[in-house]
């Protein structure tokens, strides 16, 4: 498989030495190839700042020096040796023949991003494309390569298993990604898994593992966010909130993962290939 990381670092550090009036049409021009082919409504730069970006229409100081440590310490070329390295873990995959990778920088103000999805966050879903966002602070600078791994993953498993956004059920997008952090830590051990599957514990985590067992069938990706994302996301964007913990899908799609990878001796590469009720019933897991 090819992987094309585009080079976002030069192209954002450009930009912000651009006066603030015309980084807005330069953040639309290096987002440009994406745009084409990920058909999104509205302007990409609103999109762009409701999802936690950089701030296009004002001048902060943090940011340059923020693009000059990630470009320092190879993120870029992290994510491309990462994703390789995966790709061969998932040699019985079948595997797009390339993939196209966009790295932009977070806003370090946005509350979601920073507290809600640990600093960074990205999208695997779509067919050829890949988006990493965060703000690369101490804890997060070495990880976003692994958040790469992760939505890899989304991407070949869903290569190789059915996702009609009609039909996809809540069990299926919370085993998802579950699978994912666990092939995380498959490839490059614990420490490399994100914060989001251990960020829901005790009582919170009970409630809302009865919540999503019990809508474990629910179809439709309209319903399936709010279980995996949780209720401040969904306010954050609009959604109806369904009473599950901020995160909690992951936690709870992880615990479902390892007693299924555990009862069947399988490892997380070879569950790629399983849609989750078929990885369900062989770890005797029921929902």
């Amino acid at each position: 498989m090819e992987f094309i990381v585009h080079d976002t670092l030069t192209a954002m550090a450009e930009l912000l030495g651009q006066p603030v009036e015309r980084r807005a049409g330069a953040l639309r021009e290096m987002l440009a190839p994406m745009r084409s082919a990920i058909p999104m409504p509205g302007d990409i730069v609103d999109i762009h700042h409701h999802g936690g970006g950089f701030r296009a229409d004002a001048d902060d100081p943090r940011y340059l020096p923020a693009i000059r440590r990630m470009i320092e310490a190879d993120v870029l070329g992290q994510v491309r040796r990462e994703l390789v390295r995966a790709s061969e873990r998932l040699i019985g995959a079948k595997q797009a023949e390339s993939l196209q990778v966009m790295f932009v920088l977070g806003n370090p103000d946005d509350e979601h991003l920073m507290n809600g999805s640990g600093g960074y966050y990205g999208m695997g879903g779509s067919p050829g494309w890949l988006y990493l966002l965060g703000w690369p602070s101490e804890e997060v600078i070495g990880r976003i390569a692994h958040c790469a791994v992760h939505e890899f993953h989304h991407n070949v498993r869903y290569t190789n298993v059915e996702w009609n956004p009609a039909t996809v059920t809540v069990g299926e997008h919370v085993v998802a990604e579950g699978l994912a952090e666990a092939f995380v830590r498959e490839l490059s051990g614990p420490e490399a898994m994100g914060p989001w599957s251990s960020m829901v514990t005790g009582e919170a985590f009970d409630l809302a593992y009865e919540r999503i067992m019990a809508d474990f069938d629910l179809a439709g990706m309209r319903h399936t966010p709010a279980y995996v994302l949780g209720d401040s996301a969904m306010r954050k964007f609009g959604q109806e909130p369904r009473g599950i913990p901020d995160m909690a899908g992951y936690a709870v799609g992880l615990r479902l993962v390892d007693q299924a990878l555990a009862a069947t001796g399988l490892t997380a590469a070879e569950a790629t290939l399983l849609p989750a009720p078929e990885l369900m019933r062989r770890g005797l897991v029921r929902p």
